[in-house]
């Protein structure tokens, strides 16, 4: 087995993790205080970490060993877990049950603290891809990728609903702790050769800082690459909808166990996908085939809260999954070509961070918003009079609406995009840009 093969099955592990952890913080808040608003809340409060802490994450991704920044990845997880579980522990349950109480909010902090730290894995995964992986199969081995986070998806959402119905946060953290450990005892036995020289007297290493002001010259000598940046901000300002209501929209309908379970087999979408994509690539113009999935998986969201059923969300989470992976496939792959080596830590994690920055913005409106605007408006307001009688009524229709709302304006920005002069720029950068010679240590995706 590879190197890269090696990393990606450690990847999957500690992604597996953290996202059982996510899930489970998720799922239990929900059931422990029935608040939409407390849901929204730690959405919100997730992106804004994941905002904060992008660039900053990718400038310690390019001035170290990738290996070393995984390392320490798991280290400061598997603190963060560990603070949590003695939180956990050391408070009545009954200080968990208010949406507004300091308790539950002490808990979720270093929660979510620990799952942000794993974030670093992405960054640092996709510059290896460039280090390891030849540039004409880079979209093949980020497929690849992609195929990791939907395994680790699958498994975690099946894992999560059963540990919270049967032993709530307690088990999900219990099985993060020991988990964290395995991953940092196998990634020690990985030998990667990263192609990093040592510095000397005659070439000094470069300062270990973050350098905003040349990651964004970078940025910006290629054009088109910051509407593509801003695009896919305005994507996630739409996605913090998903991030606040999915879950509560979806067990609104059935229980958590069932919840977590439909979530799992729905998620084998993302390996479908990332099989596909490893055998057959992106295209000639991975930017088109990233605008033509916005285009579906928009037109998707305005239907499939459209009635109250479980099996129609099931099929359009199922089209949204499958989708998903192409467009995060294709704008690394467009990264990876466009963008120095040196500076993809950094631009990956200035992505992440702007690209980011708008879902806590929705997360945080949504929650509220929904709770005591729109459910109110689709229960015995003018909604539910207007349209009420094809669509339903009560707390779940109003939810769907915010759905089927994010979806129509998903679909005309998307529109929009296609139609402009930026698309055709960024194109054409990617298209032009010389073919690099094969990367030191490449190996096969």
């Amino acid at each position: 087995m590879t190197p890269f093969h090696q990393i990606l099955g450690n990847n999957l592990v500690a992604n597996i993790t953290n996202y059982t952890v996510w899930f489970a913080i998720t799922f239990w808040v929900y059931i422990e205080t029935q608040s939409v608003f407390a849901t929204g809340t730690i959405a919100g409060l997730y992106l804004v970490f994941t905002a904060a802490f992008g660039i900053w994450l990718g400038s310690i991704v390019d001035h170290n060993a990738k290996k070393l920044v995984m390392l320490g990845s798991s280290v400061v997880s598997f603190g963060f877990y560990a603070l949590s579980f003695a939180i956990l522990v050391l408070n009545p349950e009954e200080a968990f049950r208010n949406p507004y109480g300091l308790t539950l909010w002490l808990l979720v902090l270093p929660v979510m603290l620990g799952v942000i730290a794993g974030n670093v894995r992405s960054i640092a995964l996709a510059t290896l891809v460039t280090i390891l992986i030849p540039e004409d199969r880079r979209d093949k081995a980020n497929g690849l990728v992609g195929m990791v986070t939907g395994i680790g998806f699958l498994t975690t959402s099946m894992i999560s609903g059963l540990l919270v119905a049967w032993g709530g946060m307690f088990s999900a953290l219990l099985l993060a702790m020991g988990a964290t450990v395995l991953v940092f005892l196998h990634l020690l036995t990985v030998k990667l050769d990263e192609g990093r020289v040592a510095p000397t007297a005659d070439t000094p290493a470069a300062p270990k800082r973050v350098d905003l002001a040349g990651t964004i010259k970078v940025i910006a000598g290629v054009p088109g690459l910051f509407a593509l940046i801003l695009f896919a901000c305005f994507n996630n300002f739409l996605g913090g909808v998903f991030m606040a209501l999915l879950d509560a929209y979806g067990l609104s309908l059935v229980s958590v166990e069932i919840w977590g379970i439909l979530f799992g087999v729905i998620s084998t979408a993302f390996i479908i996908s990332g099989i596909v994509i490893a055998k057959t690539g992106l295209g000639k113009n991975p930017l088109r085939t990233l605008l033509m999935v916005n285009m579906i998986t928009w037109s998707v969201c305005c239907l499939f809260t459209i009635q109250h059923s479980i099996w129609l969300l099931a099929a359009g989470m199922f089209v949204w999954m499958l989708l998903s992976p192409y467009a995060e496939a294709a704008e690394h792959t467009l990264l990876q070509k466009v963008v120095p080596p040196e500076r993809q830590g950094r631009v990956f994690g200035f992505a992440q961070s702007v690209e980011q920055s708008a879902s806590p913005l929705t997360a945080f409106m949504i929650g509220p918003l929904t709770e005591f605007v729109v459910i109110p408006f689709m229960t015995n307001g003018d909604g539910a009079a207007l349209i009420g009688g094809w669509f339903g009524t009560g707390p779940a229709r109003g939810m769907a609406l915010v759905f089927t709302i994010a979806g129509a304006l998903g679909l005309v920005v998307t529109i929009l995009a296609f139609r402009s002069k930026y698309y055709r720029q960024l194109s054409g950068a990617y298209l032009n840009a010389p073919d690099e010679p094969p990367t030191t240590g490449a190996v096969p995706a």
